[in-house]
């Protein structure tokens, strides 16, 4: 999970902290969700970058403009390559009536789409002294129907402008409650990564959302992605959903990530035996100046660089912050401890130890693994998930070989660098099957493979 430490990244660059990305110059009238004339549903929306479409079968792409006409060229996922897909929005005609989206229309290779209503309603609520801004989004129609609350990671960007499927889970049946994290978009207080406080702002979230929905809601289900697989059963602790779903999550705490992260990242380069071990007295050692806020573990991040910086595999340590700290002596570390200390200052609670909290959780619980992810090395993961529905509890593992952080297939550039092609397919239609009814369907979720939890006698997508 790369920007959980990005103060740690940049600790001896610029270290400036983006609140979110400039918007653009203009809101694109046309962004929202479509049904197309081949029954397909299609969603428009903000991308830091410009607009891009996504479907819920997890293909997805940019929309650059073409000339001056309303014609939009589409490239594939994030290569920045041509797919063939030729785009044209109208939007003149759409409106807001009594909180519904209504109007608009897109053309998507020839099919003719409708823009989809959707019952909006955009809210401010409290957590603590901060103001939080949030939005639950309804399928038309009198319902009832579950609600997701989205609990957003490690991103620092606006979820109001930039989360897509606040639209595309609606456009299928099912709710969505969004909320700006503190410190991001439209949402007031400090940006923090600590997962207590993240968590009592979900819980205050989720009681609004009950409070808008009403009788509309059938069931309130968290889903937290990346970090928010940390925060979600906090979440829980304080203010009961009815079922949890964690993407690309860990049940190892964020030391122990960067830990596995250090060594799956070597042994990739062919590194192993005692380089290995090696390598793991570095991530501690720098693990310790983290967690301490770079107070403590400077003697043993000295004996670490002076026994091991010469080795051929020093120089290429990564994680998610090892890589960042090795690159520099241990003098250079004492002078810059205290403007470290000022600049990871994040909240980050190094050491937080998630299976206990998840134990306790009581619930169906739906965890979505990268079989391939470097961010969020899975192994430690999956063994501690089977342990926990060996010993009963209610969790069903999905897991799509092949796949990287956000449930992404990819392929490599000409550095080879991992750039995402798409969504794993499968992965939306998992979800939104699990927040309807608290399990899985019969059937298959692309090529994912499922432990765990008894299925649902119906087809799966």
């Amino acid at each position: 999970m790369k920007t959980l430490v990005l103060g740690a990244a940049l600790l001896f660059s610029s270290m400036a902290h983006a609140r979110d990305a400039a918007p653009l110059p203009n809101d694109h009238c046309a962004v929202g969700v479509y049904k197309l004339s081949d029954g397909r549903i299609i969603d428009v929306g903000h991308a830091k970058d410009g607009l891009r479409w996504r479907m819920a079968d997890g293909s997805n792409g940019m929309l650059a403009t073409e000339g001056a006409t309303d014609r939009l060229v589409s490239t594939r996922g994030r290569t920045g390559r041509a797919d063939g897909h030729i785009v044209t929005l109208l939007c003149a005609d759409r409106s807001i009536q009594d909180g519904s989206i209504q109007d608009g229309s897109i053309q998507f290779d020839g099919a003719v789409g409708r823009h989809i209503a959707l019952v909006q309603k955009d809210v401010t609520f409290r957590s603590g002294d901060v103001v939080l801004a949030g939005r639950l989004v309804l399928p038309a129609g009198p319902g009832p129907v579950p609600v997701v609350l989205d609990i957003h990671g490690s991103e620092s960007t606006s979820a109001l402008r930039y989360n897509a499927w606040q639209r595309l889970l609606p456009a299928n049946g099912v709710g969505v409650f969004v909320y700006d994290k503190r410190g991001t978009g439209a949402s007031g207080g400090k940006y923090t990564q600590d997962f207590h406080v993240l968590a009592g702002d979900a819980a205050m979230a989720a009681r609004e959302a009950r409070q808008l929905a009403g009788a509309q809601m059938s069931a309130l289900v968290y889903a937290g992605a990346s970090q928010g697989g940390w925060v979600a059963p906090l979440a829980q602790a304080k203010e009961p959903a009815d079922r949890v779903i964690v993407s690309y999550g860990l049940t190892i705490s964020p030391l122990e990530e960067n830990r596995s992260q250090v060594l799956q990242e070597l042994a990739a380069k062919g590194y192993s035996g005692a380089d290995l071990v090696a390598a793991g007295e570095v991530a501690d050692a720098t693990g310790e100046l983290m967690a301490s806020g770079f107070k403590l573990g400077f003697a043993e991040y000295a004996a670490a660089y002076k026994r091991y910086h010469s080795a051929p595999w020093f120089k290429e340590l990564g994680g998610e912050f090892t890589g960042a700290l090795s690159a520099y002596s241990p003098l250079t570390l004492r002078i810059a401890a205290p403007i470290a200390r000022r600049r990871s200052a994040r909240g980050t609670p190094w050491r937080h130890q998630p299976l206990p909290v998840l134990s306790a959780v009581d619930v169906p619980v739906l965890w979505v693994l990268a079989g391939d992810d470097i961010e969020a090395p899975p192994a430690q993961t999956r063994d501690d998930l089977i342990a926990l529905q060996q010993a009963g509890r209610d969790i069903t593992l999905l897991e799509f070989p092949g796949t990287d952080h956000g449930i992404v297939e990819f392929e490599l550039d000409a550095s080879g660098k991992r750039v995402a092609t798409r969504e794993a397919q499968g992965f939306f239609h998992a979800v939104a099957e699990f927040a309807r009814t608290g399990q899985l369907g019969a059937g298959t979720y692309g090529n994912a493979q499922r432990t765990g939890a008894a299925v649902q006698r119906g087809a799966g997508k």
